[in-house]
């Protein structure tokens, strides 16, 4: 690569060849030729139209918790959308830009006095993320409460999707397809009492402290759940919990968690998730397919 990015951008962070673990909740993953760090949407524009331009691979992450990131890393630009902020309230609608914890919006609606936010309290990846996945926890998910979300194109086109046109749907969205970049989501809420929503989310907390395994790194819930089934059963039943290839490891105390025990590299995680996925299918002929992304070189 000819052009040196940080020169080319001299106002916004961009680090080159940094090692992506130090931003992954699995704490593995390889470098990015470039880790850019867009503050601004017109930032944001700059790099993906450069990108576009200049014909380089681009991707794009949130707070990378749902995510495995292959030991060779990545090439080209990654943008980290970490530092995209800004919650505000309109009317009844919670307008939060990509970067925004989706624990953190959620606290907003809750100060707020704004009900229809509490199953995302403990969801710890980024309102981007949630938009792109389409995050669930407790019965709730984000299509339930999103109205639009605003995006830029990868040729750089801003966009507002409705509802509708953003096709959330288990895990999945219309992002992940056109692979537009996120930028602002908003939701729409209700007044609600702020004594009820809080204790529901102190509820919603507890639960998954006591039930997953968040004391060690890990990239949440590893499968998506098969039609009439729940992964972590199955894999429970399997007498799988407790597998482990190099450092990483099917969680003790939810079988549903691959986590990093020791030092795992990302050929750690992939050889436990393929384990797993033979012997469930050997056992009961269901297909495990995995919720996280997995991305870059091997």
């Amino acid at each position: 690569m000819t052009t040196d990015l940080m020169q080319k951008f001299p106002t916004i962070e961009i680090l080159k060849n940094e090692p992506l673990n130090k931003y992954t909740h699995t704490k593995i993953g390889g470098p990015a030729d470039w880790l850019a760090f867009p503050t601004t949407i017109t930032e944001t524009k700059a790099l993906v139209d450069y990108a576009h331009t200049e014909h380089l691979p681009l991707t794009v992450l949130g707070n990378s918790s749902n995510l495995i990131i292959k030991d060779g890393g990545v090439r080209g630009l990654v943008l980290m959308m970490t530092k995209l902020l800004g919650i505000e309230r309109q009317a009844n609608e919670v307008a939060a830009m990509a970067g925004e914890l989706t624990i953190a919006t959620a606290e907003f609606a809750y100060q707020e006095g704004l009900t229809g936010l509490e199953w995302a309290a403990g969801i710890p990846g980024s309102i981007g993320g949630a938009i792109f996945m389409n995050a669930g926890a407790y019965g709730g998910e984000t299509k339930d409460v999103m109205s639009k979300v605003d995006v830029l194109t990868r040729a750089g086109e801003f966009k507002t999707y409705t509802l509708a046109e953003a096709q959330l749907a288990y895990r999945d969205s219309i992002m992940q397809h056109n692979h537009d970049v996120v930028l602002r989501a908003y939701f729409a809420l209700q007044p609600g009492d702020k004594a009820v929503i809080r204790a529901q989310m102190d509820d919603f907390n507890e639960r998954r402290a006591s039930k997953q395994p968040l004391e060690l790194p890990s990239a949440g819930s590893t499968f998506k759940r098969p039609v009439g089934y729940f992964a972590g059963k199955l894999i429970m039943e399997a007498d799988l919990q407790g597998f482990r290839v190099g450092g990483a490891e099917v969680s003790k105390k939810h079988a549903g968690f691959v986590v990093n025990i020791d030092n795992a590299t990302a050929k750690d995680f992939l050889a436990v998730i393929e384990h797993v996925q033979a012997t469930v299918w050997g056992k009961y002929q269901v297909k495990l397919e995995t919720e996280v992304r997995i991305l870059g070189d091997d």
